[in-house]
């Protein structure tokens, strides 16, 4: 891993082993946090219990107190903006310098900075699919029928969200969650909860972004969870030199080839000028 005194002289040692080449780009939720969502992991992260698979599906009082913050935190999510690491990324695309965007992140701020190429390894907020016929509905569609069941409910103008989209609340037994519009059956969100796998297809679409690289840039994951690390085995295995950008260790950082410590807003659009800049 290159060491060195400077900011400066890491971010250029990591610019020299980009500029180039194709790369993979791996994201976590350090690339958010400028936006307004939390880290898991990061400086001030808040505790948080997440909701697990077996419990929401077995069980309707933890649907109901899961759809309660989530449609809380859903209606917070959709008030936050990209920042500028997202604006970078989509720049580095545009100039197809990148193989596409692997995400950990359930939000859409790729895509709403002009991102296309971006596989959502833990899924997304945006959909909802009925566990019982496999129909999937837009999040909008649910949130107006959450709406209509529980016109008392108030978005509160200060709420704790989480990475994950939902908030951690004292739900009321008068919340009543909606069946799925076609079969009645149980809707969930498009999300792995934990306990979950990441589906197949997506893994293997997000292998396929980190095949083609032929660098790694890592942005704002601590790369603790496992989904990361194995999409970084990828490349390890293949000898492709790994860059991570973040605030804060890492579990891979002595295995990159270059570490930059420090935000992904700042970096990343410093790093974007240079390898887009004729040379």
């Amino acid at each position: 891993m290159v060491a060195a005194d400077r900011l400066g002289d890491v971010l250029d040692a990591a610019i020299d082993l980009l500029r180039g080449k194709r790369v993979a780009v791996l994201t976590g939720a350090g690339i958010s946090t400028d936006s307004g969502i939390p880290d898991y992991r990061g400086e001030g992260a808040p505790a948080r219990t997440p909701m697990v698979f077996d419990t929401f599906r077995a069980s309707e009082d933890a649907r109901r107190r899961y759809w309660a913050g989530s449609h809380l935190g859903w209606r917070r999510f959709t008030s936050v903006h990209p920042n500028d690491g997202h604006r970078a990324l989509a720049r580095l695309e545009e100039a197809g310098l990148i193989t596409g965007i692997a995400t950990q992140n359930v939000d859409d701020l790729h895509e709403r900075a002009g991102s296309s190429a971006v596989t959502h390894v833990h899924g997304q907020m945006h959909t909802v699919t009925c566990l019982t016929c496999a129909t999937t509905f837009d999040r909008e569609r649910i949130a107006a029928e959450i709406e209509r069941r529980n016109p008392w409910i108030v978005i509160p103008e200060q709420v704790r969200l989480q990475p994950d989209g939902d908030v951690e609340i004292d739900a009321s037994q008068d919340f009543h969650v909606p069946p799925c519009p076609v079969c009645g059956g149980v809707l969930k969100p498009d999300v792995v909860f934990f306990g979950e796998i990441v589906p197949p297809a997506v893994f293997a679409a997000a292998r396929e972004v980190i095949d083609r690289g032929e660098a790694v840039l890592v942005a704002g994951s601590s790369l603790v969870v496992n989904s990361g690390t194995r999409l970084l085995e990828v490349a390890r295995r293949k000898a492709v030199p790994i860059v991570i950008i973040n605030r804060g260790p890492t579990r891979w950082d002595a295995r990159a080839a270059v570490r930059v410590e420090g935000g992904t807003s700042e970096l990343l659009t410093e790093l974007a000028d240079a390898l887009i800049a004729p040379f």
